[in-house]
């Protein structure tokens, strides 16, 4: 009688360490795809402002249509980016454009001192933080998968479920480069 009572206990403690990591898994597969829908969400914020600052920029800046035309092509590259990759891609090219934009603002001294080009300034910076804080989000939870994957006893249910560990979100090579700062 004891022996049965050990037996169902070896096998129930077996069946919960499975379930465990099973939801383990599920858990950080499914905080990663929502940090990735957070990187979605704020990357769609910014691209809905960029009509708005456009326009304020449009009266000031009336013989620089190509940098006006840069910024939007790239935001409609980033709106219709399939994957993350893409997304990736068209974010930086947009990051450059409005990088442009703004230096371009430091010529139009009106145009600086705009009410609705500094608030649509200021919600931009904004949402640049929180895209910033969401791909760090993002690679925190990627390396909680990785951990889990690449670990014991993880390493044996990530085979099990077959699970492999995911990328990390990088950064463009460009964004590396130390920034010059001259007076």
């Amino acid at each position: 009688m004891v022996l049965e009572w050990v037996i169902v206990g070896i096998v129930a403690f077996a069946v919960l360490v499975f379930l465990y990591f099973f939801n383990r898994f599920a858990v950080l597969g499914n905080r990663i795809d929502n940090s990735l829908s957070q990187i979605d969400v704020q990357l769609k914020r910014r691209a809905d402002l960029i009509p708005n600052l456009i326009e304020s920029v449009k009266g000031y800046v009336k013989h620089e249509k190509s940098v006006i035309k840069e910024v939007t092509d790239a935001r409609k590259a980033l709106v219709s980016a399939g994957n993350i990759e893409a997304k990736v891609k068209a974010n930086d090219k947009l990051e450059s454009a409005l990088k442009t934009i703004f230096a371009l603002a430091e010529n139009y001294p009106d145009l600086k001192a705009n009410t609705n080009f500094l608030e649509l300034q200021r919600e931009l910076a904004t949402t640049e933080d929180k895209i910033a804080y969401s791909r760090q989000y993002y690679n925190d939870s990627i390396l909680a998968y990785n951990d889990l994957c690449k670990t014991a006893p993880g390493i044996f249910f990530a085979k099990l479920y077959g699970k492999k560990p995911r990328e990390y979100l990088h950064i463009a090579e460009s964004e590396r480069k130390n920034i010059e700062v001259k007076f």
